[in-house]
C-alpha cells in the first residue's frame, strides 16, 4: 500500500507546472523530468524529502490574498422552479438560430433534388430528423454542454480548459500561483490512465501540436465570426421572402431592400444592449414554437399523416439509391436545420446546464420535429410548393400573425449570432489572440453582455453587401453551411483532447466520440464543400482574413513578449544603483505598465535615464489574463517586494479571467491596488513577526515553517481584510501544540517599526498621486530575417498596432498622469 502511495503521488508531482522560484532575489527554473513512469519513486522520495526541508516559497505566493469562502466559484444548485424559468429564458438567446430554419430548410434540399414520389420526401424527412437528433440532441447536449470550463462555453473555453492541463499557450506568462486561483479546479489523473500523462508531455515537449492547436480554436473562433456575417443575412431574408406571394407586386427587389431595412435597425439598437429588450425575447420564441408545431400537427393531421414512416431510417438508404450524387449534394441543405446549434455551447455561460437539456429536450426539440413533419406532410400532397413551402403550409387566416412573428424570430436568432460574435472577440483578446478594441459593458448585472462597436459596424456593412448581392436564401445557404460544419468539427476535435487528457474517458468510448459525430461531420462537410463555386467562398474568406488577424497579432505578442523577457534588468544592476536608483525620488506612485511577470523590464532602464526624477513608490504593473472565466476580486492581485525594504520597490500582476469586465476608472484601479498593497505589507509584517517565534525542538513534531514566511504548516492561516482602512490588524490567536500561544497584539508597528515607516511612505506618494508610466514596446524583424518574417512584423503586425486600442484608455487615465516611454526590439 506504501508502494501504491508513492506511485500516486510521483503520478501528482509529474503533472505540477515547472515553476519559477525565487532564491536570494534571483529566479531559478524547476527542470522538467524525463518522460514516462521510469524513476517515480526516486522523485516521490525526494519530493518527501524536500518537504521535510525549509525552502523558500516566491513571495507572490505569500500575497495570495485567498479570503475565506472564495473557493467554489460555481453557480448555486438552482430549485426545479428556477431551472425551469432559466429553461424558458434561454429560448431567447440560445435557440433562435434553429428554431428559424424551418424557413428554408425543404425549400434549399428540393432546389438539388427534384420530388419525383414520396420516397424523396419521406429520405429528406428523415435525414433531417436524424440529423437534428444526433448532433445537437446526442452530440452538443450529451457530451458537448459537459465539456465546460467553469460554466462557461465556446471554442476559447476549450482551449482555455486545456491550457489549464497542459502547458500549451504560446505566450510564455505561465506562474505557478495561477494554479491557485479557486476557478482553476484541476483535476488530477489517475495511476490507471496514464495516456494522459503521455498526451499532457506530447503537447507540451510539442512546439508543432501547440501551434497546430492555436490554428484550430483560431479557425473555430474565425467560422463563428463568420456566423455572425451570415445569420443575420439568412434568417431576416428568409422572413421576409414570405411577402412574395402574399403581395401582388413584391419582388425580389422589394424583398431586399425591406432586408436591408430590418437590418440596419437590428444593428443600431445593440448600443443599447441585449438586457435591454432582453425580456421580449423568450415568449416571442416560445410563441414561434409553439406556432411552428401547431401548424406542424395541424399539417399532419390534415395531408398526411403516414408521413410519420420517416421516422425509419430506412428510407435515408431509398433516398440516396434513388438520387445519387442528388441527394449527396442536398446535404448541404439538410445541414442547414441544425444551424445554430453550437449557440447551445457558447452561451452556456449565461445559463445553466440543466436549463439548456430542459429546453431542447422537452420544448425545442418536440415543435422542431413537429414543423417539419407537418411540412413534408404538405409537400406529399403539393410537390410544387417547395420554394414557399414554409408559408405555403401556414392556414391563410394564420398567415399574417405567423408572418409577424417569423420576423420577430428571425432578428432575434441574429441578435443570439451578434451577440456570441462579440463574445468570442473578447475572448480572443482576452487570450492574446486580437487586436484590442474599445468593448462596451452594457450590463451592470450579466458580465457577458458587451457591445464593441467596430465589429458592430463591420457587421451592418458585410451582411448588407451579402442581400445585396446574393439577393436569395438558396445561395447564401451555400455559404451558410461550410461554417457551421467546420466550427462543429472543431468542436468535436476539442472535446476528444478533452476526454482524453482531462475525462480520462474509456479509451473505446472517447475514440467512439469522433469516429461517430467527426464521420458525420465530414459527409456533411464534403457536402457543402461542393458549393464553393455557388457562393460557398464567402465563409471561408472571412475565416481566412480573421484567422491571418489572430495569427499575425499574437504571433508579434509572442516575438514581443519573448524579447522583453531576454532584455530585462538584472536585479544585480538596481541593486548596485541603491536605493535612489541613481536619480532623484520624489513624492509619488508610479506605476510602471509592462507585460512582463517576472523580471525588471528593459523599458525601465529608458525611464531612469530620460527622467530627471522618479517617484518614491515604484509599482510594476502587469495586466495577465489567465485561462479561467473568471478571476475573483480577492484572488485578483499578486505582489511580491522588489529589492530591500528601502527601494519602496513592488510587482503587482494583476490577473483576470477571459470574461472579466476590465473597463474601471483609474480611481477604481488604484483604490483597488493601494489596498491591495497595504495588505501585502501588513501580511509581510505579521509573517515575520511570527517567523520569530522559536520553533519546536522536539525532533517527533514534523511541523516545520513554510518557505521563508515563518508560518507554521500546523497553523490555521491568518485572516485579514483584503481592504483596510485603519493602521491596525487584527491577528488570530492561534493556539499550537505545546500550548503557547501566538502574539496578538493591534499595532504590528511596535512589533516590526519598518511597517509604520513603509506604510508612511505610502501614504505621502498617495496624497501626491499618481503617475502611469506606459512602456510601449515595439519589435521590427532583423535585417538577415527571412522576407516573410519581415512583411509580416514590419508591416501587418506593426499596422495592428498603431491601430489598435491603447491599454490606458480602458481605465481613462487623464492625459496630464501619462508618460509614454517607447522602445523597439529586433527580433
Amino acid at each position: 500500500m506504501e508502494e501504491e502511495g508513492i506511485v500516486e503521488e510521483a503520478v501528482a508531482v509529474r503533472l505540477l507546472r515547472s515553476d519559477s522560484r525565487w532564491v536570494d532575489g534571483s529566479e531559478v527554473e524547476r527542470e522538467e523530468r524525463s518522460t514516462g513512469f521510469v524513476g517515480f519513486e526516486e522523485e516521490a522520495i525526494m519530493r518527501r524529502r524536500l518537504r521535510k526541508k525549509t525552502k523558500r516559497v516566491d513571495s507572490l505566493n505569500v500575497e495570495a490574498m485567498i479570503i475565506a469562502g472564495s473557493h467554489g466559484h460555481r453557480k448555486e444548485n438552482l430549485s426545479t422552479w428556477s431551472t425551469i424559468a432559466m429553461a424558458f429564458q434561454t429560448l431567447g438567446v440560445v435557440y433562435g438560430d434553429m428554431g428559424t430554419s424551418p424557413l428554408y430548410v425543404f425549400s434549399d434540399v428540393f432546389s438539388k433534388v427534384s420530388i419525383k414520389s414520396e420516397v424523396d420526401v419521406l429520405g429528406a424527412l428523415s435525414l433531417v430528423l436524424y440529423t437534428i437528433a444526433l448532433i445537437p440532441f446526442a452530440k452538443y447536449v450529451f457530451v458537448v454542454l459537459k465539456a465546460n470550463d467553469n460554466g462557461e462555453g465556446g471554442t476559447f473555453a476549450l482551449y482555455s480548459l486545456i491550457c489549464r492541463y497542459a502547458k500549451v499557450s504560446q505566450l510564455p506568462n505561465q506562474q505557478r500561483a495561477d494554479e491557485d486561483i479557486s476557478s482553476f479546479q484541476l483535476k488530477l489523473p489517475t495511476i490507471e490512465l496514464e495516456r494522459a500523462l503521455r498526451i499532457k508531455d506530447c503537447l507540451e515537449r510539442n512546439s508543432s501540436f501547440k501551434m497546430l492547436l492555436l490554428l484550430l480554436v483560431l479557425m473555430g473562433t474565425s467560422m463563428i465570426i463568420g456566423d455572425g456575417i451570415l445569420t443575420p443575412s439568412m434568417s431576416v431574408l428568409s422572413a421576409v421572402s414570405g411577402l412574395q406571394g402574399a403581395i401582388p407586386g413584391f419582388n425580389t427587389d422589394a424583398v431586399v431592400l425591406l432586408s436591408i431595412a430590418i437590418l440596419v435597425v437590428l444593428f443600431s439598437i445593440q448600443s443599447f444592449g441585449t438586457g435591454k429588450v432582453g425580456f421580449l425575447f423568450a415568449p416571442a420564441l416560445a410563441l414561434w414554437f409553439f406556432g411552428i408545431g401547431s401548424i406542424g400537427f395541424y399539417n399532419i393531421i390534415k395531408h398526411d399523416i403516414t408521413v410519420l414512416r420517416a421516422l425509419n431510417p430506412v428510407y435515408i438508404y431509398l433516398f440516396f439509391k434513388r438520387n445519387n450524387l442528388e441527394a449527396w449534394s442536398a446535404l448541404g441543405g439538410v445541414v442547414l436545420c441544425i444551424t445554430g446549434a453550437e449557440a447551445m455551447f457558447a452561451d452556456l455561460g449565461h445559463f445553466s446546464l440543466k436549463s439548456i437539456q430542459i429546453a431542447f429536450t422537452f420544448l425545442v426539440l418536440p415543435c422542431l420535429f413537429l414543423a417539419y413533419f407537418g411540412q413534408a406532410a404538405y409537400l406529399m400532397k403539393h410537390p410544387d410548393s417547395v420554394e414557399r413551402v414554409f408559408y405555403d403550409s401556414v392556414p391563410e387566416a394564420l398567415f399574417w400573425p405567423i408572418f409577424v412573428i417569423a420576423t420577430f424570430a428571425a432578428m432575434i436568432a441574429s441578435q443570439a449570432m451578434i451577440s456570441a460574435t462579440f463574445s468570442c472577440i473578447k475572448q480572443s483578446m482576452a487570450l492574446g489572440c486580437f487586436p484590442r478594441m474599445k468593448i462596451i459593458h452594457t450590463s451592470k448585472r450579466f458580465i457577458g453582455q458587451i457591445y464593441i462597436p467596430i465589429i458592430n459596424w463591420f457587421l451592418m456593412v458585410m451582411c448588407i453587401i451579402i442581400v445585396a448581392i446574393f439577393r436569395s436564401t438558396t445561395d447564401i445557404a451555400n455559404a451558410y453551411g461550410i461554417a457551421e460544419v467546420l466550427v462543429m468539427l472543431v468542436s468535436t476535435t476539442l472535446v476528444t483532447l478533452v476526454m482524453l487528457l482531462i475525462w480520462q474517458t474509456n479509451l473505446f468510448l472517447a475514440l467512439s466520440f469522433p469516429a461517430i459525430f467527426g464521420t458525420i461531420e465530414l459527409i456533411y462537410l464534403s457536402a457543402v464543400l461542393s458549393k464553393v463555386l455557388e457562393g460557398g467562398w464567402l465563409p471561408l474568406a472571412f475565416a481566412l482574413s480573421f484567422l491571418f488577424v489572430m495569427y499575425v497579432w499574437n504571433y508579434g505578442s509572442v516575438l514581443k513578449y519573448r524579447s522583453e523577457v531576454r532584455e530585462k534588468i538584472s536585479m544585480d544592476f538596481i541593486t548596485d544603483l541603491g536605493s535612489s536608483l541613481g536619480t532623484v525620488r520624489v513624492p509619488g506612485i508610479g506605476l510602471v505598465y509592462n507585460e512582463l511577470v517576472q523580471g525588471i523590464p528593459s523599458i525601465f532602464g529608458q525611464l531612469l535615464v530620460t527622467l530627471p526624477a522618479v517617484h518614491s513608490v515604484i509599482v510594476f504593473v502587469c495586466i495577465k489574463y489567465v485561462p479561467v472565466p473568471i478571476v475573483p476580486l480577492g484572488e485578483r492581485f499578486l505582489f511580491r517586494r522588489i529589492c530591500d525594504k528601502d527601494f519602496h520597490m513592488f510587482r503587482c500582476v494583476a490577473r483576470y479571467g477571459y470574461k472579466d469586465a476590465t473597463k474601471e476608472d483609474h480611481h477604481t484601479f488604484e483604490q483597488l491596488l493601494v489596498g491591495s498593497l497595504e495588505k501585502f505589507l501588513r501580511k509581510e509584517a505579521q509573517e515575520l513577526a511570527i517567523e520569530k517565534i522559536p520553533e519546536e525542538t522536539d525532533p517527533n513534531n514534523e511541523s516545520m515553517v513554510s518557505g521563508n514566511t515563518g508560518i507554521r504548516s500546523d497553523v490555521p492561516e491568518l485572516c485579514i481584510p483584503l481592504l483596510s482602512d485603519k493602521n491596525v490588524v487584527d491577528i488570530k490567536v492561534t493556539r499550537v501544540e505545546d500550548g503557547s500561544s501566538l502574539p496578538s497584539t493591534s499595532s504590528p508597528s511596535t512589533e516590526d517599526p519598518s511597517l509604520e515607516y513603509e506604510l508612511s511612505a505610502l501614504r505621502e506618494g498617495i496624497e501626491s498621486g499618481f503617475t502611469y508610466l506606459l512602456a510601449q514596446g515595439d519589435v521590427r524583424a532583423r535585417k538577415d530575417s527571412w522576407f516573410t518574417k519581415k512583411l509580416v512584423i514590419n508591416y501587418f503586425y506593426s499596422f495592428l498596432r498603431r491601430n489598435c486600442r491603447a491599454g490606458a484608455a480602458n481605465m481613462s487615465v487623464p492625459h496630464m498622469n501619462i508618460i509614454r516611454v517607447g522602445m523597439t526590439y529586433m527580433v
